[in-house]
């Protein structure tokens, strides 16, 4: 991971995350602990990022998704030079749902 972001507060949040056990539960951590706006950010990228990996055109994904050009990009720019978890989400994710 980043050494920019880890620290014990990082940490805290991530064994937090780990704890649920459920979507109901994600529901309810998350709305507590962002806002909606927040949330819907976030969202928006991962789904971004799939459509991403799917090798679907940012026009495409600009009228499904709203999220802007420069958003596209920052994501684009995050599965070609960052750490990989992305990748290794919608691996396990996939291998779940029989996909891979």
């Amino acid at each position: 991971m980043s050494s920019k972001i880890k620290d014990d507060n990082m940490d805290f949040l991530f064994k937090a995350i780990l704890e649920l056990e459920d979507i109901e539960e994600c529901y309810e951590f998350f709305e507590d602990l962002c806002t909606v706006n927040e949330l819907k950010s976030i969202s928006q990228r991962i789904v971004v990022a799939k459509m991403l990996t799917q090798k679907r055109v940012y026009s495409d994904i600009v009228t499904q998704t709203g999220a802007s050009t420069a958003t596209i990009s920052r994501v684009n720019r995050s599965l070609s030079y960052g750490c990989g978890g992305y990748d290794k989400v919608f691996a396990r994710i996939d291998k779940k749902e029989g996909k891979r």
